[in-house]
């Protein structure tokens, strides 16, 4: 039940269209996940931290490709990233969805794991990872 109620408030402090910057936003998601974290610390749950968190960085990419809102803006975005421009073009012109774009194999290359954790994404599994260090 706590965890069905976890993903609900992820999934809503994820909101595609709730106005926030990037920081509003980060700070808003650490605050949530190094709370929960810190009230359920002491149970046993490696393995559903870590499948909320490949799911919640999901949910980050796609909040930022629908920021790109513009086909130009997109394209320029992933070159800047490191994509080569014939792949950028191809997935900034794609029709699919923002939710299936950011499962592709471009949009993890261009919005890494690493460089979310550089920008300041908080993950469940770091914050539990201070509670029990290895």
């Amino acid at each position: 039940k706590s965890k069905a109620k976890m993903k609900a408030k992820l999934k809503e402090l994820t909101n595609r269209s709730n106005g926030w910057g990037y920081e509003k936003w980060k700070q808003k998601l650490e605050e949530y996940i190094r709370g929960w974290v810190g009230y359920y610390h002491l149970a046993n749950m490696k393995q559903l931290l870590l499948e909320t968190d490949k799911w919640l960085r999901r949910r980050i990419r796609m909040c930022i490709w629908k920021s790109w809102k513009r086909v130009k803006t997109r394209i320029a975005n992933l070159v800047r990233c490191g994509i080569d421009k014939y792949q950028a073009y191809m997935w900034g012109n794609s029709r699919l969805g923002y939710w299936r774009v950011a499962d592709s194999p471009i949009l993890k290359m261009a919005i890494s794991n690493d460089s979310l954790r550089k920008t300041g994404y908080v993950t469940l599994m770091g914050s539990y990872l201070e509670w029990h260090p290895k």
